[in-house]
């Protein structure tokens, strides 16, 4: 991929959303983009596994744990699933685990911090809805931007 999101955003002003949120990056791809899916869950990866076993045909999985760190939504399995399934890349509201092998997947990968231990998988959440952090609305749909400075919304693709 050969876009900026300074660029981005010098380019395309406020028809843009910029994240607040400080995201760590954690999969091999440090620049990713892609048409937004959503789950919201807290400490239950349940939704996030099955949304990702689905044929991700490039989008990106924005699953807001509502900042939790207490729990893992994201692991290495649920991970590799997705790149096997061709998500281009998952934006966690909360933790991941398993970090050394997430930076071997070909993956875009942000989240707020780690946690070895587990979720719960009763499957509480709900899925396709607005998420909303970071001073942002992430709804299905729209195009998320991300690489190492940050994470731009779009209601429309852009040409990158």
């Amino acid at each position: 991929m050969s876009f900026a999101t300074a660029d981005l955003y010098d380019a395309h002003g406020d028809a843009l959303r910029s994240c607040v949120t400080q995201f760590r990056s954690y999969g091999s791809r440090t620049r990713f983009s892609g048409q937004i899916a959503t789950v919201r869950c807290l400490e239950d990866n349940a939704l996030v596994k099955q949304v990702l076993a689905t044929p991700g045909e490039g989008r990106v999985l924005v699953a807001d744990g509502g900042g939790s760190l207490r729990t893992a939504l994201l692991g290495d399995m649920i991970a590799t699933s997705a790149v096997e399934n061709r998500w281009a890349g998952v934006v966690i509201n909360g933790a991941v685990r398993d970090t050394a092998a997430l930076t071997r997947l070909d993956l875009g990968i942000k989240a707020l911090g780690v946690n070895p231990r587990k979720s719960a998988k009763t499957g509480l959440g709900e899925i396709d809805v607005p998420v909303n952090f970071g001073d942002v609305s992430f709804p299905p749909g729209a195009w998320l931007y991300s690489d190492e400075d940050g994470i731009l919304v779009s209601d429309q693709r852009l040409d990158v």
